[in-house]
């Protein structure tokens, strides 16, 4: 009984906040916000008691960042739910970007000794550390181009982990998932990314923006409606597939953190209010009566 649920967990999981979906879409879409090619994703756990001082340490490092040239950017994501841990996403357009970005990152450190120590105090506070890398896969997404990063304030993060032999069962059970979201037109994309190293494979990822956490309040009637779009027999074939395919899966939910990020000139201008917002001009104090400057007798 538990495995023969565990599709049903992921379709609720990706469909609970349908009906409030649109808030992250509100306004024009911003094309440096759509979701990258390939990810390079940081799994970090830091030191207990240490969390306010790598927050410290990342916002300068971003901030030095913003006056450079550095050869990619970053969303740094802070875990709601799950262990605690920050996630960094990183966006690149293929492995060829990522080892040119490794190359040139060597040389900024080389030139910039103040970056290089920023970061060797920032992974001395690193507890424990994982690195993967993985693939969009557009052929299992819902409407994945529709996405704009740039307007998202939290992420919902899915991971399947599938028993050898299986992958192409989970190919079918997510475009059978995509095909039921287009027939009742849910107004709410997901992309689906394929781990390719850093993980058992077959893994994959499925990352779903929201604007704010209270789409998650909206489920209503998410089974009647998944199921009266899929039909009996594609339902039950999806069961079948969770119950003799999947190993396991678990859903957290991040908050990014613009502080702690490092985006583009074009991707911030998305939603400049989030992602570059003006400090607040301090006000002056009013001059005080007894401290005066008093004219010279």
């Amino acid at each position: 009984m538990k495995h023969s649920r565990l599709f049903l967990e992921i379709a609720f999981l990706l469909f609970c906040y349908v009906p409030r979906a649109q808030a992250q879409l509100d306004g024009a879409p911003n094309p440096a916000g759509e979701p990258p090619k390939m990810l390079l994703l940081v799994h970090r756990d830091f030191k207990s008691g240490k969390e306010g001082e790598r927050q410290k340490l990342e916002a300068a490092m971003s901030r030095a960042c913003g006056h450079l040239k550095v050869p990619n950017s970053w969303i740094d994501l802070e875990s709601i739910t799950g262990f605690p841990e920050a996630l960094s996403f990183d966006p690149f357009d293929s492995f060829a970007h990522v080892g040119s970005a490794f190359t040139e990152w060597a040389q900024i450190y080389a030139t910039h000794p103040e970056l290089a120590r920023l970061q060797e105090q920032i992974k001395a506070l690193v507890s424990s550390e994982r690195t993967i890398i993985a693939a969009r896969r557009d052929d299992l997404g819902y409407r994945p181009l529709s996405i704009d990063l740039s307007k998202a304030r939290f992420l919902r993060v899915l991971e399947v982990r599938l028993l050898p032999g299986h992958q192409r069962d989970f190919d079918e059970s997510f475009r059978m998932l995509g095909e039921a979201y287009e027939k009742i037109k849910a107004n709410m994309p997901w992309v689906v990314y394929q781990v390719n190293v850093g993980m058992p494979s077959p893994t994959f990822l499925v990352f779903v923006p929201m604007r704010a956490l209270e789409q998650n309040d909206d489920l209503l009637s998410w089974r009647r409606a998944l199921r009266e779009a899929e039909g009996d027999e594609a339902a039950a074939r999806m069961e079948h597939i969770a119950r003799e395919a999947y190993q396991s899966t678990e859903s957290n939910l991040y908050f990014i953190s613009p502080e702690t990020s490092h985006v583009s000139k074009e991707f911030a201008d998305g939603d400049r209010e989030f992602w570059s917002p003006k400090p607040s001009a301090a006000s002056k104090p009013a001059p005080r009566k007894d401290t005066e400057t008093k004219p010279d007798q």
